[in-house]
């Protein structure tokens, strides 16, 4: 029984490494279809994000039968409960990508965004959501640990793009109209929620290895 139990584990894991990719892909698709100017970039973000809905739905169901049909010790006990709040934040981190791709769409412009530094955060949240997953897999709390640190400098390039955004206003810029730029402070407040996500992640990877949590990283609005 045991060992059927820890099978089931082993996909838990690759189940939940696949979530992680899916959102990393939605991420970047989102970032390239603003820097490219992508409407069918764009729409593929919110296809990613479906899948997305679905695998959480997917590893919800077998987390539930891991609960129910075995005799879980404390340490897979949190583990598994550890996995359901992880899938709730990769959720949100999906939704967010695919806000990005409804502000791109909606302003139904297909001029491409040349701010570098925009393409940078998006990476770094990118790797956050990756190294997090990977944290979970690997029982690595080091490298969790350094998913929490991370978060910090997402925070400061949010304040940064934001600040040179509005420079950009004040100074007559190539920034054509007001809303463009408040669009733009958008995609990137979107990138900071995806940093948060991934923190929150780290967490409870932290949780499943140590069983201390340190409470929420944010309150959903």
């Amino acid at each position: 029984m045991r060992n059927k139990f820890d099978m089931q584990l082993e996909l838990l894991n690759h189940q939940l490494i696949h979530m992680g990719e899916l959102c990393e892909i939605a991420i970047n698709r989102a970032t390239e279809a603003l820097q490219e100017g992508s409407m069918k970039k764009a729409k593929d973000v919110m296809e990613a994000d479906e899948e997305i809905d679905q695998m959480e739905k997917n590893i919800e169901t077998l987390c539930l039968k891991l609960l129910l049909q075995q005799q879980p010790v404390a340490r897979d006990l949190r583990q598994i409960s550890a996995a359901l709040k992880m899938i709730t934040d990769m959720e949100r981190i999906g939704d967010q990508a695919s806000d990005i791709s409804e502000i791109i769409i909606t302003a139904g412009e297909s001029e491409a965004v040349d701010i570098q530094e925009i393409g940078e955060m998006a990476s770094a949240a990118a790797k956050m959501v990756r190294d997090s997953v990977s944290a979970y897999v690997e029982k690595d709390l080091e490298l969790a640990r350094k998913v929490m640190e991370a978060d910090d400098t997402i925070d400061q390039m949010f304040e940064d793009i934001k600040n040179s955004i509005m420079q950009l206003i004040a100074k007559g810029g190539d920034m054509k109209a007001g809303s463009k730029a408040v669009d733009l402070i958008m995609v990137t407040k979107y990138l900071e929620r995806i940093g948060d996500h991934a923190t929150n992640i780290a967490e409870w990877v932290e949780f499943s290895i140590t069983g201390i949590h340190k409470g929420q990283h944010m309150q959903e609005h």
